[in-house]
């Protein structure tokens, strides 16, 4: 990794991007955006997995088909099936190719279902780990890459891998980023409609953040890379949705969507207690913005992985400062 240099007036450029949900495209575009953007240091912020699984289903005579957004579609040549495929994976989503039988026992059986998914997810995440490690070998780039709120604990323990050089797992843990900044990375966040696997009740999260963050000698040049985003700070403006619908619906007044904060009111409790020099956010993929809550800018560079677009945020950071950044969209 290239560090801070000599008097540190040139800084370390972090290039931070989060919520890719699985996407092929997007992830291969973060791993690119290293030598793209000149940066030393890439950040993954959460929520890495897919959310769902698409079977491809062999028929007789040698067809198949998929259901995929509602739509079922058929594929009758090698190269089809193929297609499908990446098409299923620059979606985000996981595919598996079933014959009708296996399908109609596996749709039967809800355990079966949740291990393909966990294997599936965790296939693609130990493939895009030996991605980083080969696309980044020799550049002196590191990748940093925690979970989110919709990352199963058991498939993100693949990336505690003793063999990693450029790939490096952040979850849960304080991390070096170069000579002189420390990183901070929890992966929870406050109740949502959705019951994702990793959320807590507000004073939960506040004892998370604390036996994470907690206790460090100093947060002049500390970086909290929590995957929620502070209540109210513009980081987290989204539609607010009725929770007693399934699924959760907007709520409209005057023919308009009502927005409110849905961040955390303890990252930003903590956010303003320890003023760290950054805080690095995503979640809400709606609400691409930077503020400052004291001394500490925080940012969430949104997220559109399903239309394969990356967005992000290259920040250049020295002696405890953040010097300059930009969003990106690419």
């Amino acid at each position: 990794m290239r560090l801070l240099r000599g008097d540190g007036s040139r800084g370390t450029k972090v290039f931070f991007a989060t919520d890719v949900h699985g996407s092929e495209r997007t992830w291969r575009k973060f791993l690119n955006a290293g030598k793209f953007y000149g940066a030393d240091v890439l950040v993954m912020g959460g929520d890495v997995m897919g959310k769902l699984t698409i079977p491809i289903i062999r028929e007789a005579g040698g067809r198949y088909r998929a259901t995929i957004h509602g739509r079922v579609e058929h594929f009758e040549t090698d190269a089809e099936v193929e297609a499908a495929k990446e098409k299923i994976g620059f979606l985000g989503f996981y595919h598996t190719i079933m014959d009708e039988d296996e399908y109609r026992t596996t749709r039967a059986d809800p355990s079966a279902i949740d291990r393909l998914f966990v294997d599936l997810a965790k296939e693609r995440l130990i493939r895009w780990m030996d991605l980083a490690e080969s696309k980044l070998a020799g550049t002196g780039i590191r990748c940093y890459a925690t979970g989110g709120n919709d990352d199963v604990p058991e498939v993100m323990d693949a990336m505690d891998r003793p063999d990693s050089k450029a790939f490096v797992a952040c979850e849960n843990r304080v991390v070096p980023l170069d000579d002189e900044h420390l990183m901070v990375s929890m992966p929870y966040v406050n109740p949502t409609p959705w019951h994702t696997p990793r959320e807590a009740p507000e004073p939960e999260l506040a004892e998370r953040v604390e036996a994470v963050a907690g206790g460090l000698a100093g947060y002049g040049k500390v970086i909290f890379n929590f995957h929620a985003p502070p209540r109210d700070s513009t980081l987290d403006t989204c539609p607010q949705l009725d929770w007693t619908t399934d699924p959760p619906s907007q709520i409209v007044a005057a023919g308009q969507p009502v927005l409110y904060g849905a961040g955390s009111t303890s990252i930003r409790a903590a956010i303003e207690h320890y003023q760290p020099m950054l805080g690095l956010h995503g979640h809400i993929h709606e609400s691409q913005a930077a503020a400052k809550l004291g001394r500490t800018l925080c940012v969430n560079p949104g997220s559109e992985y399903g239309e394969g677009v990356l967005r992000g945020c290259l920040l250049t950071i020295a002696n405890g400062q953040v010097k300059s950044y930009q969003m990106t969209a690419g």
